[in-house]
């Protein structure tokens, strides 16, 4: 069946685009600039995805959000403004899957939403057939790093700290080889679709944001390494 994305934005001309290009790759689109008529149009005929802005009139993304999950669990993608850094770590801890930070790259976009559907589908068919069929994969472990790819859940001395699916590939591809470089088309390949372009300062963004997120539970974190002119390593010790 072909996914439904419901994007919900109270820039029509943003709204307008995003609605094209998702069109464009074969998604059905449904568009809303209202978040109030945008969230009953969720509860009413739940879509495979919501793509929501964070600042809206009326109800803003993070309400939509918070009244969504008390009977949803609706893979949700924040659209948030570079300056709006705790809105986006709010969004993640109330449920949210993933967010893009405006400007962004419409591709980008079209990859993160596949990526998520992907994954909310895969386990819709595990619940479907038992959970005692699941192959699991065992939480990697690092040092004080603990990274569970079931669960999406990452922790750093015990203390949790939240990830994007985009932040958590890029960190699993470092961590499963602790000291060995991988260079920034490895980590797209890891993280990004065949099809999907970004260039060096996308990934340097992404390890940044990382860094930034360890070091918030861990002030003298410095175990992602980087090497000038090659790419990044995880230092375990």
């Amino acid at each position: 069946m072909v996914p439904t994305i419901a994007v919900i934005d109270d820039d029509r001309n943003l709204l307008t685009s995003v609605t094209i290009a998702l069109e464009s790759e074969g998604f059905i689109v449904r568009a809303h600039a209202d978040s109030v008529e945008g969230l009953q149009d969720l509860f009413r005929n739940p879509p495979d995805l919501a793509i929501l802005d964070i600042k809206m009139p009326r109800m803003g993304g993070l309400e939509v959000l918070r009244r969504l999950r008390q009977q949803s669990d609706l893979p949700v993608i924040f659209l948030t403004s570079k300056d709006q850094e705790e809105d986006e770590l709010e969004g993640l801890r109330h449920g949210a899957d993933d967010y893009v930070s405006k400007p962004f790259s419409l591709r980008l976009l079209i990859e993160r939403a596949r990526t998520i559907i992907r994954r909310s589908a895969l386990a819709a068919d595990i619940a479907a057939s038992g959970s005692n069929e699941r192959e699991t994969e065992p939480p990697l472990v690092r040092g004080a790093l603990v990274l569970d790819t079931d669960k999406h859940a990452c922790t750093w001395n015990g203390a949790q700290v939240i990830l994007t699916v985009t932040e958590f590939l890029l960190l699993k591809a470092l961590v499963l080889r602790p000291g060995h470089v991988k260079s920034r088309n490895q980590l797209m390949d890891a993280a990004y679709d065949d099809q999907t372009y970004v260039d060096d300062r996308t990934i340097d963004s992404h390890i940044k944001r990382i860094r930034k997120k360890f070091k918030a539970v861990d002030p003298s974190f410095a175990h992602i390494d980087t090497l000038y002119g090659v790419g990044y390593k995880f230092s375990q010790n």
